[in-house]
């Protein structure tokens, strides 16, 4: 079962309505939807942030106000929990019919354009800064991984490209001394990746076969295992960067626990 949440600063009646309506086209998915009217603060919103986290929730909204709207954005993004503006899309429709923006709200769509657009440009600027590239921009990453050669970081940093986040990531190899740069990062904006040996020797020879064998080796576990101890020994000389470790987790799994150890430490 589907657990929705609709947040309106009113009764959350209009928003319920035609939530039901559009549910209508999709009978066989059972979905259970739950009302918070009347909500006001940036308060209330975490509250419901954190419940939405742990049900596996979405949310749907109609607030009347820029900053409410602004911080559910916010919000949303940061416990990786999709959010649906119900008024924004409307009066953005109407917006381009009528060639105006909302006199009411002369600020809204700016920010909810300038959203959309910072995704755009979070997707460009991981495929800038994928494995390595641009090092001398990393202090303007809000994340930046670190990790051995298949650990997921390119398709960590794409994802959390897609939700708005400004990600980098940075091989580490071995015997390789590691970029200055990083040195100088805020070190709650690095993430350091890290597997078990024999799962890493398991998906470098997936790699290995598709290049045909000419890795020499890569693949091995005691090379995977000399790889992590190298890392492991350069994020041990930082502690307060956080370790994260991939084994076995899908790519949404991983995004959300970095993303739940940046709420907890209030960063980017």
């Amino acid at each position: 079962m589907q657990h929705i949440i609709v947040i309106s600063d009113g009764t959350g009646g209009t928003a319920k309505r035609l939530l039901d309506a559009a549910l209508v086209q999709f009978p066989e998915h059972e979905s259970h939807i739950s009302v918070r009217p009347d909500i006001r603060t940036t308060e209330q919103i975490q509250v419901i942030m954190s419940e939405a986290e742990a049900k596996g929730s979405f949310i749907v909204h109609t607030m009347a106000t820029e900053e409410m709207r602004v911080e559910i954005l916010r919000l949303g993004k940061l416990h990786n929990i999709e959010t649906i503006d119900m008024m924004g899309s409307l009066l953005a429709r109407l917006s381009s019919q009528f060639d105006i923006s909302p006199t009411s709200k002369p600020g809204l769509f700016t920010r909810l354009n300038s959203d959309y657009f910072r995704r755009i440009e979070a997707v460009e600027f991981a495929i800038k800064h994928d494995d390595g590239k641009r090092v001398n921009d990393l202090e303007d990453a809000e994340f930046v991984l670190l990790g051995v050669s298949r650990t997921f970081k390119t398709p960590l940093s794409i994802y959390m490209s897609f939700m708005g986040w400004h990600t980098a990531n940075v091989p580490i190899i071995l015997g390789i001394t590691p970029p200055d740069v990083l040195e100088k990062l805020n070190s709650k904006r690095v993430y350091c990746l890290t597997t078990r040996p024999r799962r890493l020797s398991v998906l470098r020879r997936t790699r290995q076969e598709y290049l045909g064998g000419s890795t020499g080796d890569y693949a091995t576990v005691p090379h995977a295992a000399r790889e992590l101890e190298y890392a492991e020994a350069f994020y041990s000389k930082h502690p307060g960067w956080t370790l994260i470790d991939v084994t076995n987790k899908p790519i949404e799994e991983i995004a959300s626990e970095i993303l739940s150890v940046a709420r907890k430490r209030n960063a980017p």
